[in-house]
């Protein structure tokens, strides 16, 4: 289990998140949601370890082990996996270079390029993908569709035991959402992967069916419920909730 015990987070010297405390289990999605500045992407870059985002209360616990102060490579090597909501071009490097550097950070252990790109073939064919697209280089020229789809491959590949997922929807059109919120919640049934899912796009969340949903206010969680929450806020908005 993820656990988030009485929270705060300070981004150069502002008090940002104010005492929070949720979990997210194995298999689970949680959707994360609020109104643009109310502390979304400061609870998932500090959940990974980002030096900026300063925790000054409170414990981040991951399958009963204090990760409060470990560095971002240590998480991820115990299972805990960040997706961006804007992911970086990596110019020069392929896609299966990267995934394969990736997996022997967190494994340890190396695979010879072959035998990795056979593997990583079969991982693309679940997920409907062309061959070609593990020879581009990571992001560039991508679609946003194609971005996020290298993060769901990713997903499926490092296996994560925890994902936070930050505006996984973003610069969607709607068939490409549809087909990212299928694909996702394969891998997430699949892998048995517990998600924190960041969004703006009540779509998007329908298409996935978050089991809980969390409502972020002012840096403080307000609200939580299950999916017919955000029918809610559609209707209400979230100065109604």
């Amino acid at each position: 289990m993820l656990e988030v015990n009485n929270l705060s987070v300070d981004v150069e010297d502002k008090h940002i998140v104010k005492d929070i405390s949720f979990t997210v289990k194995p298999g689970e999605i949680v959707a994360l949601l609020g109104p643009n500045g109310s502390g979304k992407s400061t609870i998932a870059y500090a959940l990974a370890g980002h030096p900026k985002y300063d925790v000054v209360q409170g414990k981040i616990i991951l399958d009963a082990k204090d990760i409060t102060k470990a560095k971002p490579h240590e998480r991820a090597k115990q299972g805990l996996f960040l997706g961006f909501q804007h992911p970086q071009e990596i110019s020069g490097v392929t896609v299966t270079n990267f995934l394969r550097m990736a997996v022997k950070a967190k494994t340890g252990k190396e695979q010879h390029v072959m035998e990795f790109y056979q593997q990583l073939k079969d991982k693309m064919k679940d997920l409907k993908m062309d061959e070609q697209f593990a020879l581009r280089y990571v992001n560039e020229g991508f679609s946003g569709g194609e971005k996020k789809r290298l993060e769901v491959l990713q997903l499926h590949v490092l296996q994560p035991k925890f994902a936070i997922l930050d505006e996984q929807d973003s610069g969607l059109d709607s068939t490409a959402m549809k087909t990212i919120a299928g694909l996702l919640k394969e891998i997430i049934k699949e892998n048995n992967i517990g998600v924190l899912l960041i969004s703006h796009y009540q779509k998007f969340l329908h298409y996935l069916k978050p089991d809980r949903v969390l409502v972020l206010k002012q840096g403080k969680l307000v609200k939580e419920g299950n999916a017919s929450l955000i029918d809610e806020i559609e209707k209400k908005g979230f100065d109604g909730i």
